[in-house]
């Protein structure tokens, strides 16, 4: 099974800040996870919630702010004083630490767009990783399904995720209009009859977020492709 480290090493550092995301490289894990939204200027920046509010020092949607304000708010000092001054990263930051250290790394970006709607996210991702040479280490994943329709318009070729949580008994018929390359599920569904029926027509499971060695083993019974961790050192050897 491969390690993709959560938000980054969020069990060590601030999620989604650049902290995070090295250590994630330093210690070799196969991929990372993290979320963009867009700033009130269309940047494309990495934060998992809607607000600013729970990982910074400051409050309000990320869609009200401009980025010239947002790269302002500390990041870090809500998780521990020693990450005081990390900030909010733009997504742009985060592919060019992949690709100047660790150009095999797995980019899965989840593009937060199930609750807010931005109409031109889809649009602005795929215009930076073709400028930046990368679609072919990234995944992007979304709880929206027709912002993976749209995806799928745009670029046939790029590798797409759908998230969903729990077990719904109508997956295949969720995900048949996406054409997606795999499912990004939590360890319930991976585990369940509908999770085996699904690996056995080929499609590939990511499960998240598994912090303890117990569900690492139950995932490794039950042959998930990978395993989304706050913690990716702790399973390093468990593999």
């Amino acid at each position: 099974m491969k390690l993709y480290a959560h938000r980054g090493v969020s069990g060590e550092a601030p999620e989604n800040t650049m902290a995070a995301f090295k250590a994630a490289v330093s210690m070799g894990a196969h991929g990372i996870e993290l979320e963009v939204q867009l700033s009130k200027d269309g940047q494309i920046v990495v934060i998992h919630d809607e607000t600013i509010n729970r990982t910074t020092n400051g409050i309000g949607y990320v869609k009200d702010i401009e980025w010239k304000h947002l790269c302002k708010y500390d990041a870090g000092s809500w998780f521990h004083p020693s990450f005081s001054g990390e900030t909010i990263p733009l997504l742009e930051e985060v592919l060019d630490l992949v690709k100047a250290h660790h150009d095999h790394m797995i980019i899965n970006i989840e593009l937060k767009n199930d609750l807010i709607e931005y109409p031109q996210l889809e649009d602005k991702v795929l215009e930076l990783l073709d400028r930046k040479g990368m679609k072919d280490q990234v995944i992007l994943s979304s709880f929206n399904g027709e912002s993976l329709k749209k995806i799928r318009k745009l670029d046939p070729a790029i590798e797409t995720a759908f998230l969903f949580e729990g077990v719904p008994a109508n997956i295949l018929t969720l995900i048949e209009p996406l054409n997606v390359n795999a499912l990004h599920c939590d360890a319930a569904f991976a585990q369940s009859s509908m999770g085996r029926k699904v690996q056995e027509l080929g499609m590939p499971l990511r499960v998240f977020t598994i912090n303890t060695v117990e569900e690492f083993q139950l995932l490794k019974e039950a042959g998930v492709s990978v395993v989304i961790t706050d913690f990716p050192a702790l399973f390093v050897d468990e593999r």
